[in-house]
């Protein structure tokens, strides 16, 4: 009997998340720079919780500490939340780095 194909979007969606707490600017060709508040990310991605402008389809480009330029795609919208999936995957390294810089801080 043959198994169904694997889900890749399933398989990105069980990606661990972490919290995060950073503004970055958004470049975007159709809506210009953009101020964003990241609240969660994985090595594939991110979700922000400010979103103003952005819909599914549209691409940005971001600069992150420790990895640098990245391009972005949004591929959900909820209210003023938004989920954007890299165009490449961060490397583990450099992802563990990332997080150094932008998981907020416990007091």
């Amino acid at each position: 009997m043959a198994q169904p194909a694997p889900n890749n979007d399933m398989d990105l969606r069980r990606a661990a998340r972490h919290r995060a707490n950073h503004k970055v600017i958004a470049e975007s060709k159709f809506h210009g720079d953009q101020t964003i508040h990241i609240v969660n990310v994985s090595a594939h991605g991110f979700m922000i919780d400010d979103n103003q402008v952005f819909e599914r389809g549209d691409r940005v480009e971001i600069r992150l500490p420790v990895v640098g330029r990245l391009e972005a795609l949004v591929i959900w919208t909820v209210e003023n939340r938004a989920g954007f999936q890299f165009e490449r995957v961060v490397r583990l390294p450099d992802f563990l780095a990332l997080l150094e810089h932008v998981s907020p801080k416990l007091r």
